[in-house]
């Protein structure tokens, strides 16, 4: 699992500060600075709390998703009982969104900011932490090939509906979670399909995450 920031009280609730100022002023100084003064913070703390600048800030805030996505899943109205592993992704994902609701545009801009030559192996770490934590919130401890392929598989289906949620005008992400929907179908028949496979072909290499 790729580490994460450590995590920070003041650069939460920086990020936070930030995040209405984000839309107009995209990931950037300007943006920090000016959530810091609602804090009653100097403005040059940023310096402080981000010292690699906005792709810094992008990345903390979604972390900061992550980590309240997961404490979302733990809470009463999280995850159901008797729901299979799936189903709790499948709800991870609707409160993923859920949450990035209001901030459709701080994602775009994050996700633009990152696009850029050099800056995409961070735009990678990011998605495979969120990967990580839809996994273990949704109580998958598998350690074999599956758990390569099942976070390697995620990743793809998650960031192309990620993508796909940013144009969706639908009520409640309808048309995002449809289109999730299909993907994780896809990846399931793909599933079954190497299944078969490895019964008929059992010399397939399997192979097993190093401790």
């Amino acid at each position: 699992m790729i580490a994460a920031p450590e995590p920070s009280p003041e650069r939460d609730a920086a990020i936070r500060a930030m995040l209405p100022n984000v839309p107009l002023d995209g990931w950037t100084v300007r943006a920090l600075a000016a959530g810091l003064v609602t804090l009653h913070e100097p403005p040059e703390l940023w310096r402080n709390l981000f010292p690699n600048g906005p792709a810094d800030m992008f990345e903390a805030w979604c972390d900061l998703a992550d980590r309240e996505m997961k404490a979302a899943a733990a809470g009463p109205d999280g995850l159901g009982e008797g729901l299979g592993l799936a189903a709790r992704v499948r709800v991870l994902v609707v409160l993923r969104f859920r949450q990035l609701r209001p901030h459709r545009e701080a994602m775009r801009r994050g996700l633009s900011l990152l696009a850029g030559a050099g800056r995409l192996p961070a735009l990678a770490h990011i998605t495979a932490r969120t990967v990580d934590s839809i996994w273990h919130a949704a109580g998958e401890r598998a350690t074999d090939f599956t758990w390569y392929t099942k976070r390697a598989s995620l990743a793809a289906v998650y960031s192309a509906t990620l993508l796909y949620w940013l144009a969706d005008e639908s009520e409640d992400e309808e048309a995002t979670l449809a289109f999730f929907d299909r993907r994780l179908a896809g990846l399931a028949a793909f599933g079954r399909v190497r299944r078969g496979l490895s019964g008929a072909f059992p010399c397939l290499p399997r192979f097993r995450r190093s401790a």
